[in-house]
Order: structure tokens, then C-alpha cells, then sequence
């Protein structure tokens, strides 16, 4: 008898209702330096900003700068600055039991993707009352949170236009959405200057996250949701609308990434970088993540290493396990990448596509295996088990992922085989 394992049949899904769908910020701007606006567009929403941060961001010159501008015109200023990483549901308490009794009617979130999700559910948390815990899930937030401006530092994560914050329950041992179209921003200022300082390795983590958003947005799971369902779930599924931002973003990162690796100061190449993120997070917002972010969760909690890291680990062998069913998707990845012959068979293209992410993740130093991060064998089975349970996440990957499944993709990605091709 053979040891392969038997696992789930591929399953195509189409977008039969020729969908579209984008949930967004009222306004963006985007560019170099564009950040010496934020004194006018915070001015006209209000008067009495906090602004959230971390340690490392307070201390630039660049906040100081944001912060005494935004003084110079009129608007009073507080400042929350212990953000941590990975977003602790204690800092969103915090945050609210601080300054609930103050007149906040503005919020600006400057950093990465945790100081931008803490900002937009501090908003929902002041504005709504009650713990954070209330508003686990999708569309549970009762109503709008205080008006939010986004301003990220990072070009990875898209949170600066997503209306989902991820939380981390210390008490649950895991990571909790809280997803909700109040969540969206009001503004976000997408400025690539703040980039240039930003550190090889936080540039690695977070370009390959938003490498992994829109892989998994331009090939997850069509979903042709009914009307109810549209005003009930976040992710309506891969849709008409999310794919141009998809192609848009692949297209920008194949060149500008390995661009960034080798020169951290090329202002060009960080700007293709951060628009090609904030076109994965316009894709990601109703198309939604897939089975790496779902199994990655539960790795990040094991090995303390960087989501960012644990999603390019996952990425090339969740390909290879989603290749059955999205081989025309994946040819179109080749190509939007200039990767392999474009007049080659689409089997062939499609696996030219997984083999040219594995070389973008190389080139700016991330793993593209999960040996790298430390994972031990002996914990696939908690992972698998943690996996499946996300199906927020689950649901949007074009073939099923059972627990058997995830633990095919945690032996090939640990063992790197990369003879194995998802069938």
C-alpha cells in the first residue's frame, strides 16, 4: 500500500457573478513626501488627535516632525508610542482605559502593520465601548469608531486600507480578527519617504507579506456570495476588481523588490514597493488572505519568528499544494513577474510562477522553508489543528485544507521538496 497521502481534490471556483467589490479609505495619497499634508488633512477632521506609534518611530525625526506640524496648526496632540509587535490585545486596553475620558476625535496611526491596526481598533473600542474581545469576528463592531488616519512606514502589510485589526490573545494563545467595515480608515497618507530607514530585515519581512497577500488574493477562492452574505462577511472572495489591484501589485514587485535588497536607498524602488503594498491591501480587503496566513499563525506562536517570515516559509509550498486548481492563475503570475517563457505550456508557467516567488523571497533574505524558522516536527500536528480552525482564512483558499492537507504542506515545506507539485 502507498504512503502518499490522499488529499482533498482540487476544486476550481469561478466568479460566475462577475463580481466586483472594494471596501476603502474615503481619500488616499500617495507619494514621496506627501506626509507634509497630514497637518491639513488631520485639521479638517479634527482637533484633538493621538497619535499611535511605537518606540522606535517616536524617536525619529520624521514623528517629530508630523507632531509639531500638526501643533503649528492648531490641533492638540497626544501621543501613544508602546506599541508592540504582533499587536497585543493588552495594548488596545490600554489604549482605551488611557484616553477614553479625553476629547479624541482624530486618530493617527504611524508605523507598521500593528501600529495601524491598533489605531483602527482603538478607534471602534473609544467610540463603541467595551473590551475588544466584544468585537472578535466579523462584523460585530455596532458602529463607526472615531475618524482614523493611517500613515504607514513599512511597504508590506496594507493595513493602511484594510478594515480588519488582528489581535494577539495572550490568554487565548492565539491571533483574533476583528473585521469590520468600520474599521476602514478615513484617510490613508502613503508617504515612501518613511520607508528609506526602514531595516533590511523589517524590509524582507513585510515585502514578503505583501508578496503572500496577492498571490493568495489573485488566486484564492471565487465565492459568488449571495446579498446576505455580502452584508455579513468581509471576504466576498476573489472578484472582478480585487484581481487589478493583484496584477498591479505583481507586476510592481517583481522588479522593485530585489531592487530594495540590493539598495535600501533607492527612493524609486521603495515607492513601487509601498504602492504594490497598498495594492495588496485594496485585494486582500474583500478578496481576503488564504492557507498561508491560516498556517502561519499558529507556526509564529511556536517559533517567535516574524509573520511576515512565517508567510514567505509557507508561501512557495501552499502554491505548490493550490496548483491543480489555479494553473491558468498561476501562468498569469509567471508572466506579470517576467518570469520563464511565455510561450511555454500554462503547466508549465504555473510552476515557473512558484519557482520565481521562492527567487523574489531569496533575494531579499527571506526563508522559503520551515526548517529555517525553527518549526519541529513534532509540532505539526498542533499546527494542523490550529490551521484549520482559522476559516475565516480556510474558506478562501481554492482547494479545501484539511487537517491532512496542512500536514503535507508542513512535511514538504519542512523537508523543501521541491520535486512536489501539490498533487
Amino acid at each position: 500500500m502507498s504512503d502518499t497521502p490522499v488529499l482533498p481534490a482540487p476544486v476550481r471556483t469561478d466568479n460566475d457573478l462577475a463580481l466586483g467589490l472594494l471596501r476603502q479609505p474615503r481619500s488616499v495619497l500617495f507619494g514621496p513626501g506627501q506626509r507634509r499634508q497630514l497637518p491639513r488633512v488631520v485639521g479638517e477632521i479634527g482637533r484633538h488627535a493621538l497619535l499611535v506609534t511605537d518606540e522606535r518611530m517616536a524617536s525619529s525625526t520624521e514623528f517629530r516632525e508630523i507632531a509639531e506640524g500638526l501643533r503649528a496648526a492648531g490641533v492638540e496632540v497626544e501621543v501613544f508610542d508602546r506599541t508592540e509587535p504582533e499587536l497585543p490585545r493588552e495594548n488596545v486596553m490600554e489604549v482605551a482605559e488611557s484616553f477614553r475620558d479625553l476629547p479624541i476625535d482624530v486618530i493617527v496611526g504611524i508605523g507598521g502593520g500593528s501600529c495601524l491596526d491598533l489605531a483602527k481598533v482603538s478607534a471602534v473600542v473609544l467610540a463603541n465601548g467595551g473590551d475588544v474581545r466584544d468585537y472578535y469576528g466579523e462584523f460585530l463592531v455596532p458602529g463607526p469608531g472615531v475618524p482614523v488616519v493611517t500613515v504607514p512606514t513599512t511597504g508590506g502589510t496594507g493595513a493602511e486600507v484594510t478594515c480588519i485589526s488582528v489581535v494577539f490573545d495572550g490568554e487565548r494563545g492565539m491571533k483574533v480578527g476583528v473585521a469590520s467595515p468600520h474599521l476602514e480608515a478615513t484617510v490613508a497618507v502613503i508617504d515612501p519617504e518613511l520607508t528609506l530607514t526602514c531595516p533590511p530585515g523589517l524590509t524582507a519581512a513585510t515585502g514578503a507579506d505583501a508578496l503572500s497577500h496577492l498571490v493568495e488574493a489573485f488566486t484564492g477562492r471565487a465565492k459568488n456570495p449571495t446579498p446576505d452574505e455580502l452584508a455579513t462577511k468581509l471576504y466576498a472572495g476573489k472578484n472582478v476588481l480585487t484581481d487589478v489591484y493583484a496584477r498591479q501589485g505583481l507586476s510592481l514587485l517583481g522588479r522593485s523588490l530585489p531592487a530594495v535588497a540590493a539598495d535600501g536607498s533607492d527612493l524609486a524602488a521603495r515607492t513601487d514597493t509601498m504602492f504594490a503594498s497598498y495594492c495588496a491591501g485594496m485585494a486582500i480587503n474583500t478578496a481576503g488572505t488564504a492557507g498561508a496566513h491560516a498556517i502561519q499563525s499558529p507556526i509564529g506562536n511556536l517559533t517567535h519568528t516574524p509573520h511576515g517570515f512565517g508567510v514567505a516559509a509557507l508561501l512557495p509550498w501552499v502554491m505548490r499544494y493550490n496548483l491543480p486548481a489555479r494553473v491558468a492563475e498561476f501562468a498569469e503570475i509567471a508572466r506579470l513577474l517576467g518570469a520563464g517563457d511565455a510561450s511555454a505550456s500554462d503547466e508549465v508557467q504555473a510552476r515557473d510562477a512558484i519557482r520565481a516567488v521562492e527567487r523574489l523571497l531569496e533575494a531579499v533574505g527571506a526563508p522559503t522553508d520551515l526548517a529555517t524558522l525553527g518549526l519541529s516536527p513534532e509540532d505539526f500536528g498542533f499546527v494542523a489543528d490550529q490551521a484549520v480552525l482559522a476559516t475565516r482564512l480556510t474558506a478562501n483558499n481554492p482547494r479545501e485544507l484539511t487537517r491532512e492537507a496542512v500536514l503535507e504542506i508542513l512535511r514538504r515545506g519542512h523537508a523543501a521538496d521541491d520535486d512536489w507539485w501539490g498533487e
